[in-house]
């Protein structure tokens, strides 16, 4: 078991790359205010990195460093784990150890609580620890904690998100320089906001293992991350954000959790969103939350959700959080005991306007049959618009709210039409209710 002594807090560090660096700079060079905060010294006893033997700009005692993240978790003297090495393996055996081993876990890692969070939730509550997870969704955003404390008594009925900062950052560009998404990808790499791989950013797969923790912590209820529907940006063109500004729209890929008709339904994907809306604003490589409660309403929380110092801010409030529970010899204070386990609302029964961007045959009677198969499926238009390219128009539709499986089948339909060139695309649309 861990030493009990209130005063100090051991911390094993299970990574030291950019976030974990990012940790030990911000523990050192404000160590005294935490502990006139706290009452609490928060030292670092070990180090697990993949290359101890890397030159690192970080003043560390001789020893602290170590290969062997195993006896990191295993060491006495450690009260606390703060896992930032990411990935699935080891990281979920080693933070199961360590909590079975008494000791609170801290974690910046989104693909193991999106994949394992449950698991891990039973476990600290089972053992009578903290399990902090405030770095694992919009890095530096405060969001994790509110929503299980500040704002707890709330039932929430949604929570919607900008939770890449890559993708928010290239859909900016794309608006504001007239961009393809190419152009716009190559400017992020170029100032580090994408990787060279940017498939998970651009697929959509950040922000739906984002998504399922928070809809997990947000509605109590069990989410994985393989049960989230995403979508991403590849189809996103300059055109389709030219005709969103026309119609008084922005595009961003949002991360939506919402409550209807006692399901809960958790979807990414790219949406068209009224320039009133509050999450409209929040450009470049920004993250935001928003979040509607019975009783507090609305509330917005927006900061830089990636790179090490954000996030490393939030793995030091995580450790602080555990201290101060130490000093006043608290445990446990997870809230997340007692997940229900219910199947999500399947996509096809969730229901939105749509956008549609069509090329067709510019000539007498094209509109007509197109629009004969929206009324025969039940799909009401709200607004056309249509430009002659020549032998070709561009027709851009905005319909009325409509079930997901309804607007499936009218493009199954529109799509078999000699007349229609192609479907450029398709994008749901936030109607603000």
């Amino acid at each position: 078991m861990p030493h009990m002594a209130a005063d100090e807090l051991q911390i094993g560090l299970l990574g030291c790359g950019t976030v974990g660096s990012a940790v030990v700079r911000l523990l050192q060079t404000n160590a005294e205010e935490i502990h006139r905060r706290t009452g609490v010294r928060l030292r670092i006893a070990s180090i697990a990195a993949a290359n101890p033997s890397k030159p690192r700009d970080l003043r560390l005692d001789p020893g602290i460093l170590t290969g062997d993240a195993r006896a990191v978790v295993a060491d006495e003297r450690i009260d606390v784990v703060a896992e930032v090495m990411g990935g699935i393996d080891p990281a979920r055996a080693l933070l199961l150890e360590a909590i079975r081993r008494g000791k609170s876990v801290v974690t910046a890692n989104k693909q193991l609580m999106a994949h394992h969070g449950p698991e891990l939730f039973a476990e600290a509550a089972r053992a009578g620890v903290d399990l902090r997870l405030e770095a694992s969704v919009g890095g530096g955003v405060p969001v994790i904690q509110p929503l299980r404390e500040s704002l707890a008594a709330n039932r929430f009925s949604e929570v919607v998100g900008i939770l890449n900062g890559t993708t928010n950052y290239i859909l900016t560009k794309m608006a504001a320089e007239g961009w393809e998404l190419g152009r716009a990808l190559e400017d992020a790499q170029r100032l580090g906001f994408a990787e060279a791989d940017p498939a998970a950013d651009i697929e959509g797969d950040d922000a739906a293992a984002k998504l399922a923790i928070l809809t997990t912590i947000a509605f109590g209820t069990e989410v994985h991350l393989d049960e989230v529907y995403r979508e991403g940006i590849r189809r996103v063109s300059a055109q389709d954000i030219r005709f969103a500004e026309e119609l008084g729209f922005v595009i961003k890929l949002l991360a939506i959790a919402r409550e209807h008709g006692g399901k809960i339904e958790a979807r990414v994907h790219p949406a068209l969103l009224p320039r009133s809306h509050p999450l409209a604003a929040i450009g470049n490589e920004l993250n935001a939350v928003f979040v509607r409660g019975d009783a507090v309403g609305e509330v917005m929380f927006v900061g830089r959700g990636a790179g090490g110092g954000p996030t490393a801010s939030a793995v030091v409030a995580d450790l602080i959080d555990v201290a101060r529970n130490r000093r006043a010899g608290t445990h446990g204070r997870i809230g997340m005991s007692a997940l229900r386990r219910e199947p999500l609302r399947p996509m096809e029964e969730t229901a939105s306007p749509f956008y549609l961007l069509m090329q067709v045959a510019d000539r007498p009677g094209v509109f007509a049959r197109i629009a004969s198969i929206f009324g025969e499926e039940g799909v009401s238009i709200g607004s056309i618009v249509q430009k002659s390219r020549g032998q070709t128009a561009d027709i851009v539709m905005v319909t009325h709210t409509t079930p997901e499986s309804r607007m499936r089948r009218v493009l199954g339909r529109i799509e078999t039409l000699d007349v229609v060139r192609a479907v450029r695309n398709v994008i749901r649309v936030i109607d603000g209710e």
